[in-house]
């Protein structure tokens, strides 16, 4: 039994700038200003000396950090990949998969399997997401067009089957033959469908909604805006990310996939509790800029790390983020303008929503004690996962 004590506590509308929070056996059992503190057992006390005390930052968009990619091919890289972004506050992440040949998704998914199983220092790992194979070639971006498809139940089935319940969120182009098929298959088993890689216009993205696409993944990169046909103008799937408010949406707040001005722009236009921050971090965050490899290191592409983002080879293009999670509040609030809570919502509560994740994402009786202390410029300075001190 722990009780943090002189925390400024983040909660989803505002800071309870003197606060205590006590946890129990992994859970938020109490928590409230320090002049309402029960009596004091036989506690373990930790000062928080007047830090921020916030809800666990959750990644639902990550490849890789610290110099490992979540495909790299054993469970002891996907270890230290996770565990390189629980030192930068990230206390649930999805290890999200690449296009990439059947050998190398199917040994990620038996490693994944393996490596949850290890609860020492390392953040939670519900799930898969799975960016790709099914995505449009048109809007491949960075990833390699020689493992692209359609999908086809022959296919998805024995992806699903392997993964043993744990694809929690799948990206995919909707407009692909066979997409809206798949999504009204796996909704009901608990996937859910987010948009990427489209060229989908508004009608598809509505029929996609209707098959189960609730969400869409890294907003403006990979994907249409608006088309002019004989004279007629297409809503892409940019403008309908704006026009449906059903769908959240995620966003790269590293200041460089999306500028300031645009992420102004997207919290004044959609429904903030629609959108979560995500690092799309390939192995380099963390590292050194120079040379690194996007996605596995037998089939991964050649990238160029430097001004803080990765580059393709040519640098005429972005080829993945070396953001982490700390680094997207600290861009949101220093940025574009937001408060602590509004941005801290948009990495804990908002993807615990739009996940399902009913146990995690705010601070509050019952929840899990995921929780990081941090200092006035988003600097990491304690980590607790289900109430355990992580070393960082």
């Amino acid at each position: 039994m722990k009780i943090f004590v002189n925390a400024k506590l983040i909660l989803p509308d505002k800071i309870c700038e003197n606060g205590f929070l006590l946890e129990d056996q992994g859970k938020i059992i109490d928590l409230g200003p320090m002049e309402k503190i029960p009596q004091i057992g036989n506690w373990q006390s930790i000062s928080c000396e007047g830090l921020y005390l916030s809800p666990g930052f959750i990644d639902i968009h990550c490849h890789g950090g610290g110099g490992h990619d979540f495909m790299d091919g054993t469970p002891q890289t996907i270890q230290k990949a996770a565990s390189f972004h629980l030192s930068c506050g990230t206390t649930t992440i999805l290890p999200t998969t690449i296009t990439a040949s059947d050998a190398d998704l199917f040994c990620t998914i038996e490693n994944f399997l393996r490596a949850r199983k290890i609860k020492e220092n390392m953040p939670c790992m519900p799930g898969l997401h799975l960016e790709g194979p099914y995505i449009n070639k048109e809007q491949a971006g960075a990833l390699n067009p020689n493992y692209i498809r359609s999908p086809v139940p022959e296919h998805y089935n024995r992806i699903i089957e392997a993964a043993e319940g744990s694809i929690l969120l799948w990206s995919a182009a909707p407009e692909l033959k066979g997409a809206l098929e798949m999504a009204r298959t796996l909704t009901p088993q608990g996937v859910v469908f987010s948009i990427a890689h489209s060229n989908a216009v508004y009608d598809e993205i509505l029929a996609a909604v209707d098959s189960g696409f609730t969400h869409i993944t890294h907003l403006y990169s990979g994907m249409s805006t608006i088309t002019r046909r004989q004279g007629f103008r297409h809503l892409g799937v940019i403008e309908s990310a704006y026009l449906l408010d059903n769908l959240s949406v995620e966003i790269i707040a590293d200041g460089l996939h999306l500028p300031p001005e645009l992420l102004k722009l997207i919290v004044k236009c959609k429904d903030n509790k629609k959108i979560c921050l995500v690092t799309d971090s390939m192995r380099g965050a963390g590292m050194c800029d120079g040379h690194s490899i996007l996605g596995s290191l037998n089939e991964g592409l050649p990238v160029i790390i430097e001004d803080g983002i990765a580059k393709m080879p040519d640098r005429g293009a972005f080829a993945g983020s070396v953001a982490t999670s700390d680094r997207l509040v600290c861009v949101m609030v220093q940025k574009a303008g937001l408060s602590i809570c509004q941005a801290v919502s948009m990495i804990t509560q908002n993807p615990a929503r739009i996940m399902g994740f009913s146990d995690k994402g705010v601070l509050a009786a019952g929840k899990d004690a995921d929780i990081v202390l941090f200092d006035e410029d988003i600097k990491i300075r304690r980590v607790f996962v289900n109430g355990a001190e992580a070393v960082i």
